[in-house]
C-alpha cells in the first residue's frame, strides 16, 4: 500500500503522503489481481502479504476488498498466512477487534525502537507508549505477532539497544525482525548526516548491536532462521522464508516486485503511472529475464542468509558441475578461516562469520 501519514528520515521505499488517489488505487490493485490472475495459474497460494507504505491506513473495508478478490481469482490454501503491516498509531482496541474479525491471521508491527530519542531521530509516526498500548492490545487479539527494531541508530549506545530488547521480550512475541539502519541516497537521513545535524551511522556500533541481539534472543528461545529475522518454532514468516528460499511470488501494486523462478518484474514506482496502465488493461512494469548465472548468484545471495544455507547437491543439480566446482574453489579461502562451515553438503556462515555475509556472498559469485 503506498501511503504513509509521515516520512520517516531512513526510507527510500515508495509512497505518497497524499491520500487523495486511495480509493482509486485501492480498486486498481484489484483490478491488477484480476489481470495477473493467470500468472499464478494451478498454484495454491500460501501466503498474502500487505505490505508498504503502510497498510494498516486502510480501512477494513478496503483490506476485505483486496482479500475477497484475491480469494476469487486465485486458489488459497486451507490455511494461509495472511499478514498485515501496521504502525503502532493506527492501532487502537476497535482497528485490532475489526482487523481480528477479518482473515488477517498475522500483524507486523512498525515499532522500530522503544525509545523516544530514537523515534524522533528517524522521524516516526508514533511515540514509544503507543507502541508498547498497541502491542498489548494485539495480543489480545492475535497469537502471531511481529515487532520490528531497527539498531545501529546514531547514539544509541549499548546499554539502550539491550534495554530495546529487554522490552520486546518482556512482551513474550513469537517473532522479532531487526535491521541495522543503513543511510540510502536521497534519503532526508543521508542529507541530515551530511548536514552535520546527525553523527554518521558507525558499522563498528551496528555489528556490536547484532552480536548483542542475536545472543539476548537465542537465550530466550528464538531461532535466528534468516539474518534479519528470529522466531519461536512454529512462528517463522512463511512469507520471508518463501523469499529467502527462492520460490515464486507476485507482487501488486505501485512499485512491487514478482519473481517467476526465471524472471524478475517491478511495476511502475509512481501512483499516476500506475493507475494509468492499469486503467488501460495494461499494467506497466519491467522485465529482468535472470541467467543461469544470475539465479546462482542470487541462491548464493539468499541461502547464505538463512539457517539452511547453500545446498552442494542443488547446485549440482540445478546449476551444473563448473558452478559447483567454483563454489566449492571459492569457499575454501572462508572455510579456513571459519567464516563458513560445511556441514550435511551445506555452506553455512558461522557466527564470526554473519555480519560479513554480504562480502562473503559476493566472493562467491559467479562472474562471466
Amino acid at each position: 500500500m503506498p501511503f504513509c501519514k509521515k516520512a520517516c528520515h531512513y526510507c527510500d521505499f515508495h509512497f505518497s503522503t497524499s491520500f487523495k488517489k486511495k480509493s482509486a488505487i485501492i480498486n486498481a490493485l484489484c483490478q491488477e489481481i484480476i489481470l495477473r490472475k493467470e500468472e499464478l495459474s494451478g498454484e495454491k497460494i500460501q501466503t498474502i502479504y500487505f505490505g508498504g507504505g503502510t497498510p494498516s491506513v486502510c480501512t477494513i473495508t478496503e483490506i476485505n476488498q483486496i482479500i475477497n478478490t484475491i480469494y476469487a481469482n486465485f486458489s488459497v490454501s486451507a490455511a494461509p498466512e495472511i499478514t498485515l503491516e501496521a504502525n503502532p498509531d493506527d492501532l487502537n482496541e476497535a482497528k485490532i477487534s475489526d482487523l481480528a474479525h477479518t482473515k488477517i491471521n498475522r500483524l507486523s508491527i512498525g515499532v522500530q525502537s522503544f525509545c523516544e530519542a530514537d523515534l524522533q531521530l528517524m522521524n516516526r509516526a508514533h511515540k514509544a507508549d503507543e507502541a508498547m498500548q498497541c502491542l498489548l492490545l494485539a495480543k489480545k487479539y492475535f497469537q502471531n505477532i511481529s515487532i520490528d527494531l531497527i539498531y545501529g541508530i546514531p547514539g544509541m549506545t549499548n546499554e539502550r539497544w539491550q534495554q530495546n530488547l529487554t522490552t520486546a521480550l518482556l512482551l513474550k512475541l513469537p517473532h522479532i525482525s531487526s535491521y541495522a539502519l543503513t543511510v540510502e541516497k536521497n534519503t532526508a537521513l543521508e542529507k541530515l548526516i551530511k548536514n552535520g545535524k546527525i553523527d554518521a551511522v558507525n558499522d563498528t556500533s551496528a555489528a556490536a548491536h547484532y552480536q548483542i541481539l542475536t545472543e539476548t534472543l537465542e537465550k530466550e528461545g528464538y531461532v535466528n532462521y534468516e539474518f534479519s529475522n528470529f522466531g519461536k518454532p512454529q512462528f517463522f514468516s512463511q512469507n520471508n522464508t518463501a523469499y529467502w528460499q527462492g520460490k515464486k511470488y507476485l507482487g501488486i501494486g505501485p512499485s512491487a516486485h514478482s519473481f517467476n523462478g526465471m524472471q524478475r518484474s517491478w511495476n511502475v514506482a509512481n501512483n499516476t503511472l500506475y493507475l494509468n496502465g492499469i486503467q488501460h488493461n495494461k499494467p506497466m512494469f519491467q522485465v529482468e529475464n535472470l541467467s543461469t548465472t544470475d539465479r546462482f548468484n542470487e541462491y548464493i545471495m539468499t541461502g547464505l542468509r538463512t539457517m539452511w544455507g547453500v545446498s552442494l547437491p542443488k547446485i549440482a543439480a540445478d546449476f551444473g558441475g563448473n558452478y559447483l566446482k567454483h563454489l566449492e574453489k571459492h569457499s575454501q579461502i572462508h572455510l579456513n578461516n571459519e567464516v563458513l562451515l560445511l556441514s550435511d553438503q551445506c555452506l553455512h556462515l558461522t557466527k564470526k562469520g554473519k555480519f560479513l555475509g554480504d562480502g562473503i556472498a559476493s566472493d562467491l559469485f559467479f562472474l562471466n
